[in-house]
């Protein structure tokens, strides 16, 4: 006859949760999923509610899977709105045609951070700033479309319209829808990209002249135009942090801020396009001021790229960030491109890399759609190498550094199925994401120099299962667990339960 003696001790301890290590145990890990022309979801023509549904849930469990923990989603490609917006008609890239709600109906927004929460990942909602009519040939124009309700304040340059960023009401609309999107569902973050001015057409000037003479007080057009940028950053971080002083403001800029050649504090690189120069966004300064909580710089060149190398352009913003977080933002999407891209190994060369850089808290990667073909074996390598174990997404203390109740918990053994099974709440109302569960050798307490075992998405039925067959290599182990809130602040760890002698005894 078998006695299975299993020695389970339960008690508190405040662990150290700060070490960093060659897998870090918190690190950002997000992936793009661009709406604007139906680049990743919906699919293009897919106006099904149902299988919008089913693709964005696809993707996100892919994505889940590949270890990733947050995903940043554009649903503001073109002062349009994948939401029911009180400003902005619906989108076209949703439905069809600009203004038409989905039918079935549903609140695509609302959906997807369900579903992203659900799993314990991160949703930041990505909007455009200043793109208002993605081509004047082709694009559906809804008749309450901001292009036709106030068309002074938008300017056509190229095949586009965009919202002139020296018109002061122009930029006090984007700050109400914004304010609006934040005031009203419970988005992690804002994120925009890096359109602010439009990318420069040769032989054309955009067309501002107006809101110049009317606005420019004298100023240098480059230096105005840079301070319209700067003024509507600033109005945006304000009424962000009003409406939820916990919601993070983010920028993925253009990889280059200034090239050596024009600036002593520029990167060595030869871009033909820089932020500062032809996009006029000043990011130093953003962060300097801490008007934004995290910067994404979309390298997108590969290693040793003639003009612009990743590892050059890596080491430049990691000593640029001023204390915020910085998370690198990767062109996956040119996997197979050329030589250099058709390399298995560029992106563990990349990992590898930024992963030295303590002030490099993670990555983004562009975009959604390459990962469903796992381009060079790349998913293969996030899923059993980079990213084996679940991560954290890091907490910004300057947002919130205040640990959560640890979770209560409660341990069953089920004879009938063999299993050790127990299950957590909270004791407090409190937001909490995940149960972090650490499996640790005898003697080996810190969980800042461990991977978590398990990250597991907290609700009410939130329960982690041992099988017997599976206790019996479990001699020497020790399991511990933590609460993980909204804001990535872990709690006090507990001892879930310790096996510190042959649990299983023969007679």
């Amino acid at each position: 006859m078998n006695k299975i003696l299993l020695f389970l001790f339960f008690q508190f301890s405040l662990l150290n949760t700060n070490n960093v290590f060659a897998q870090p145990k918190n690190e950002f890990r997000g992936v793009w999923i661009a709406t604007v022309s139906n680049i990743d979801w919906p699919l293009n023509k897919d106006f099904n509610t149902a299988s919008q549904k089913a693709e964005f849930i696809r993707q996100l469990d892919l994505h889940k899977q590949n270890g990733m923990n947050a995903v940043v989603v554009q649903v503001r490609p073109s002062a349009d709105a994948f939401y029911p917006s009180p400003h902005e008609p619906w989108s076209q890239w949703l439905t069809g045609t600009q203004g038409k709600a989905p039918s079935p109906y549903y609140d695509p927004l609302q959906f997807m951070i369900e579903e992203t929460h659900k799993r314990g990942m991160e949703f930041h909602a990505w909007a455009n700033p200043y793109r208002a009519n993605f081509n004047i040939r082709t694009a559906s124009i809804a008749a309450n479309h901001p292009t036709r309700t106030n068309p002074e304040w938008f300017v056509t340059y190229g095949d586009k319209k965009y919202f002139d960023p020296g018109n002061k009401e122009a930029q006090k609309f984007v700050v109400k829808v914004i304010r609006d999107m934040v005031k009203r569902y419970k988005i992690d973050a804002v994120h925009m990209d890096d359109y602010f001015y439009p990318y420069r057409i040769a032989g054309r000037e955009f067309p501002d002249a107006t809101s110049y003479r009317k606005y420019g007080n004298g100023m240098l057009k480059d230096e105005w135009r840079r301070s319209n940028v700067d003024s509507i950053i600033v109005a945006l971080s304000k009424a962000i942090k009003e409406e939820r002083s916990d919601c993070r403001f983010g920028i993925s800029p253009f990889g280059v801020w200034r090239n050596k050649k024009d600036d002593p504090d520029g990167s060595e690189t030869k871009a033909g396009v820089t932020n500062y120069d032809d996009l006029y966004a000043d990011i130093l300064l953003w962060l300097k001021n801490d008007w934004i909580d995290y910067v994404a710089p979309q390298l997108y060149w590969e290693i040793g790229h003639p003009l612009a190398d990743f590892e050059v352009l890596l080491d430049w913003w990691a000593n640029r960030t001023f204390g915020k977080h910085c998370y690198i933002g990767i062109g996956i999407y040119r996997a197979g491109s050329n030589n250099a891209w058709r390399d298995k190994t560029q992106l563990p060369r990349m990992i590898d890399m930024l992963r030295k850089y303590p002030q490099v808290q993670g990555a983004i990667y562009y975009s959604s759609k390459i990962f469903k073909n796992n381009p060079n074996g790349w998913n293969d390598s996030l899923r059993h190498n980079y990213h084996k174990h679940s991560a954290i997404v890091p907490p910004m203390a300057w947002i919130d550094d205040t640990p959560p109740p640890p979770p209560v918990f409660k341990t069953n053994f089920d004879q009938k199925d063999s299993t050790l099974t127990t299950t957590f709440f909270i004791p407090v109302d409190e937001d909490i994401r995940n149960i972090a569960i650490y499996r640790l050798e005898k003697d080996r307490y810190d969980l800042g120099a461990n991977n978590v075992h398990l990250l597991i998405p907290y609700s009410t039925d939130a329960r982690f299962v041992l099988k017997m067959d599976d206790i019996q290599k479990e001699k020497g182990y020790q399991y511990f667990v933590t609460a993980v809130n909204k804001n990535n602040v872990e709690s006090e760890a507990q001892m879930l339960f310790s096996f510190v002698t042959t649990p299983f005894v023969n007679e």
